[in-house]
């Protein structure tokens, strides 16, 4: 919620999810505020660049020491602010400190090369961009704001984080810990703020080289189409509707009970989640009654609980777009409970799939997925690539073979098999089609945050030159 003092003056409200409780309010940056970041991380940044690599990955791995050491206290937080389950929590600050360390390990390996030419000698510097702007999203908060801030600062660059106006008081708790660490004041600063304001104010700001994206596919496309009239570097990292494909030769007991977490995990807010699960017809009615029982028993309740595997939506707002896609008298093959009193809950909702239909083919993003049979290998695949996005997927099958052919064969940048995990931070990460441009993570994260220099030097002896 929005609270206008003035002209120039705004504050945002942060609402605990679980309990609809005021935690707090924060600041919101002005295009003026974002104007001064700027001019303050242009200079920090040239201090920063020039620090012999060593000590860059020295003071980013003091940086991970911090946030380990707070991890406990960053996850409390995120719980507060965001919703998600302790546990949850814990991973996620977990995840911004495994990333410093990578990313730290890869300063010194930032190299350029030396390539063969007639005539002389031919050399290329992996130099940074500068000042990069990183807009994260509320859905993950710490880990997003990871993928962009990690590599950017391991490759020498300043980084100006935008946290999502709901999801503020963990970003800025980083930042503070980076201070702590020795990083150089105005090095990684964090504005608060509306995305139409300072979202918009960095995207155009001439100082800030490279925007990374993560969020609505709609809102990419514009900031797309902002960094292509400045020829600005752009990663986006947009939505999904992911699918779930179990096989009849599948461990269909296995497959049944890691399905709910693919699409439960953060209560559905995943770009990941594999909302659209695929049944081969032959085993449709026996994974639906082991489904049952896996979707009924995952815990839902206060997110502060050791026990709990989902928490509420982000916010009435959120809330009510769910709604809107599966209203409560909807049939459903199954539904769950959700926590009666405050808070934003919505049930865990499994839907027969209809071709063409909303909750088919948009990402809802909330606790509901669709079940669709299909006939064969062939028509499985048509199905998974039956969407305009392509971010993740999972397949279950015990053919080894088939596990490739399916894999290449879906339009998708994450894959797994006989898993559900498609997020590692020493792997490549990003999609196909409308859900993003670009990669994140994995080994070649920070030469995403360099430009390549070309150096030529001449060995021609110039004989009348030296006569003079």
């Amino acid at each position: 919620m929005l609270k206008e003092h003035d002209a120039y003056e705004r504050e945002l409200d942060v609402i605990n999810p679980a309990t609809e409780k005021l935690i707090g309010s924060v600041r919101a940056a002005s295009p003026a505020d974002v104007d001064a970041a700027v001019a303050r991380a242009t200079r920090a940044q040239a201090e920063w660049a020039a620090l012999a690599p060593a000590d860059r990955a020295r003071l980013l791995r003091r940086f991970a020491s911090r946030v380990d050491i707070t991890t406990e206290a960053l996850a409390r937080m995120e719980v507060q602010e965001a919703g998600h389950p302790i546990g949850n929590a814990r991973w996620e600050a977990g995840n911004f400190r495994d990333l410093l360390d990578y990313c730290a390990g890869g300063v010194e390996r930032l190299t350029g090369s030396q390539i063969p030419v007639a005539d002389g000698v031919n050399l290329t510097f992996a130099e940074p961009l500068g000042v990069v702007a990183v807009i994260a999203p509320w859905n993950f908060p710490m880990p997003i704001a990871a993928w962009g801030v990690a590599p950017a600062l391991a490759a020498g660059n300043a980084v100006l984080l935008k946290p999502a106006e709901t999801t503020p008081y963990t970003s800025k708790r980083l930042a503070e810990l980076a201070l702590d660490a020795g990083l150089p004041e105005g090095l990684f600063q964090v504005l608060p703020g509306e995305g139409p304001v300072a979202g918009n104010a960095l995207v155009e700001h001439p100082g800030v080289a490279k925007v990374v994206f993560t969020g609505s596919t709609a809102v990419g496309k514009r900031i797309m189409a902002q960094c292509a009239a400045r020829v600005k570097r752009v990663t986006l990292e947009l939505g999904g509707k992911s699918p779930n494909i179990v096989f009849a030769d599948a461990d269909l007991e296995q497959a049944a009970a890691a399905a709910p977490a693919s699409f439960l995990d953060n209560t559905g807010q995943d770009c990941c989640a594999r909302s659209r699960i695929l049944v081969q017809r032959s085993a449709y009615d026996r994974f639906l009654e082991l489904l049952e029982p896996a979707v009924r028993g995952f815990a839902v309740g206060d997110p502060a609980d050791e026990d709990t595997q989902m928490g509420p939506l982000i916010s009435a707002a959120q809330r009510e777009r769910v709604r809107a896609y599966v209203p409560e008298e909807a049939p459903a093959l199954i539904r769950g409970s959700a926590p009666d009193g405050p808070g934003f809950w919505y049930p865990a909702t499994v839907l027969e799939g209809v071709p063409g239909d909303r909750t088919t083919v948009e990402e809802i993003f909330g606790p509901v997925a669709v079940v669709i049979p299909f006939e064969d290998e062939a028509d499985a695949v048509r199905l998974a690539n039956d969407t305009e996005y392509g971010l993740a997927g999972s397949l279950w099958t015990r053919d080894a073979a088939r596990a490739l052919r399916v894999s290449r064969a879906v339009r998708a940048g994450n894959l797994s098999v006989n898993s559900h995990s498609a997020v590692r931070y020493a792997t490549p990460f990003g999609g196909y089609k409308q859900s993003g441009l670009g990669r994140e993570l994995g080994p070649d994260a920070l030469a995403a945050f360099t430009e390549t220099k070309n150096v030529f030097i001449s060995t021609v002896s110039n004989a009348a030159g030296e006569q003079q």
